[in-house]
């Protein structure tokens, strides 16, 4: 029963159903620690599921509840509050809490590079009256030195293997080339993505011809626009290229190319700041939710879970501020997976929805930067190599970026962003020299590493709900494609929060509830 459940799809969405905060307390539209049913009433995980309670109703999480020195310390505060007022008061009202996020927050995500930035975005874009949803975004690199995002080699591509991410990144596509129009705001000046336009050029084996003309052939379907090239047609379009041990390429024609993250980032962060969405520069430590032990018509235990408060300690400080909010959005990338343990999620017996875990996690990747005046030419397009390696120019001063995935067994430590040249020296730039030929020469000026949200499941996205703590929301996941497609996830999961279902893109596939029933959205075409 719960299987076929989880199978059928999304309920109503929460915002839609008017649930919120608002200064002074809540406007929860259900009893408080329901978790999503009134008595016996509807599951959120699909409006045919029926549950009736077990026990003496809900109770407060222990991993999160209030306990009573949270209880004494709420209790001496306002104590304080209340003594400010009086004359004589001994507690100053002039204490700077501008740092601070607020009280209450509708909505908060939990991560902000341009993924939530993205989520943010399409909530007050698409919210019915303005001003109507109050949302927080928390983020704890407010410099973004380690972000994802910024360290990203900033491509977009439709050349993938599953149609919803071929969706995804046209409709991406389509955002970042109309980007004024979506990001504008009064009296700023206009984004420039600097998008290049020059395409990806997957290399395959003999091995793998076929399997890249099923993707085309899926590409095209969904209306992307690529061709498939013999080597004589790559060695003719583009003589620097060895085509040797190439049986087939496949090229974009458009719409394909790479831009500059930072200015997406900045241009995101810009925008949502105009709309009234707030900032805050911290860390998420503890969620406080109830819960609710329920038991479906076929006798399946099952506890929903709903999250009141988000407890977020501020940069530099040992304070906390607690956020009372309706709904989480878990956008952390390649730190989710924690976020989602704060929750409860994957705290179960294996095998059951309980146990489940968010298989998101860190996996470090590298990126190198050389020089080579005898390299490709301005027409080059991204390359991807059978072996893994891949690259794209930099700029107009002879400047390639580029790197490889490291094998499952070579997976480097993720608990630093140092970078090992001599994986470049042993991994890389043999299989660069081999491609292309100039690179024999090539000298490295400068590396970085960064972070993949590493699905380590499927490869892609986690986007929707969580169907047991029911105000949880994931965009998350992406494993290197998050950057290009952040645009559409964010309206996806906008539209499931404010609707209860997907509209534009049906992202069915990428739910949570893939990973109990064992159901793998697995893309082929991962750099």
């Amino acid at each position: 029963m719960l299987r076929g459940a989880l199978r059928f799809g999304l309920g109503p969405g929460l915002l839609g159903r008017g649930l919120g905060t608002h200064r002074g307390g809540s406007t929860l539209g259900e009893a408080e620690g329901s978790g999503g049913c009134r008595g016996s009433g509807v599951s959120p995980v699909s409006s045919h599921v029926t549950f009736r309670t077990r026990g003496p109703g809900p109770r407060w999480e222990d991993s999160g509840s209030l306990g009573a020195g949270d209880w004494d310390g709420k209790v001496s505060e306002i104590k304080k509050k209340i003594q400010s007022i009086l004359p004589g008061g001994a507690w100053s009202p002039l204490c700077d809490t501008s740092h601070l996020p607020p009280e209450h927050s509708d909505v908060v995500i939990v991560g902000g590079g341009v993924v939530g930035l993205s989520v943010a975005f399409w909530l007050k874009r698409l919210e019915k009256q303005q001003g109507a949803i109050r949302v927080l975004v928390v983020e704890r690199d407010h410099t973004y030195s380690q972000a994802s995002t910024v360290l990203s080699v900033g491509g977009i591509r439709q050349q993938f293997s599953l149609p919803e991410n071929i969706q995804l990144s046209l409709f991406s596509v389509e955002f970042l080339r109309n980007i004024n129009e979506y990001l504008a705001v009064v009296d700023d000046p206009p984004l420039d993505l600097q998008f290049n336009p020059s395409g990806y050029l997957f290399l395959a084996s003999e091995e793998g011809a076929t399997i890249m003309e099923n993707n085309v052939k899926v590409q095209r379907q969904e209306g992307a626009k690529v061709c498939l090239m013999s080597p004589e047609q790559l060695q003719k379009k583009f003589p620097w290229i060895n085509t040797e041990g190439v049986a087939l390429a496949s090229y974009g024609l458009e719409n394909e190319g790479w831009f500059d993250p930072w200015c997406l980032l900045q241009g995101l962060r810009r925008k949502v700041q105009s709309m009234g969405v707030l900032f805050c520069h911290g860390e998420v430590t503890r969620f406080v939710s109830s819960s609710n032990h329920m038991e479906t018509a076929s006798g399946e235990k099952v506890t929903l879970k709903r999250i009141h408060e988000v407890h977020v300690k501020v940069d530099h400080s040992q304070e906390y501020q607690p956020v009372e909010c309706a709904i989480v959005v878990n956008a952390a990338g390649a730190w989710s997976g924690r976020i989602a343990e704060l929750a409860g999620i994957g705290k179960g017996p294996p095998g059951t929805l309980q146990g489940t875990k968010l298989p998101v996690e860190p996996r470090k990747r590298y990126v190198y930067l050389w020089h080579c005046p005898q390299g490709p030419g301005l027409e080059a397009p991204l390359v991807a190599d059978p072996s893994g390696a891949y690259f794209r120019r930099e700029g107009l001063g002879d400047n390639y970026l580029g790197g490889c995935s490291p094998s499952e067994e070579e997976e480097p430590d993720p608990g630093n962003l140092e970078v090992d040249h001599d994986f470049f020296q042993e991994k890389v730039w043999p299989h660069l020299a081999w491609r292309v030929p100039a690179f024999e020469t090539l000298k490295v000026r400068r590396a970085w590493a960064g972070y993949y949200d590493y699905n380590t499941f499927d490869q892609n996205g986690v986007v929707g709900p969580h169907p047991l703590v029911v105000n949880m929301y994931f965009a998350t996941g992406f494993s290197g494609h998050g950057l290009q497609q952040a645009p559409a996830v964010g309206r996806a999961v906008a539209e499931v929060m404010l609707e209860g279902r997907f509209q534009t893109i049906n992202l069915s596939p990428f739910l949570f509830s893939r990973f109990y029933l064992g159901e793998k959205a697995q893309e082929r075409c991962i750099i």
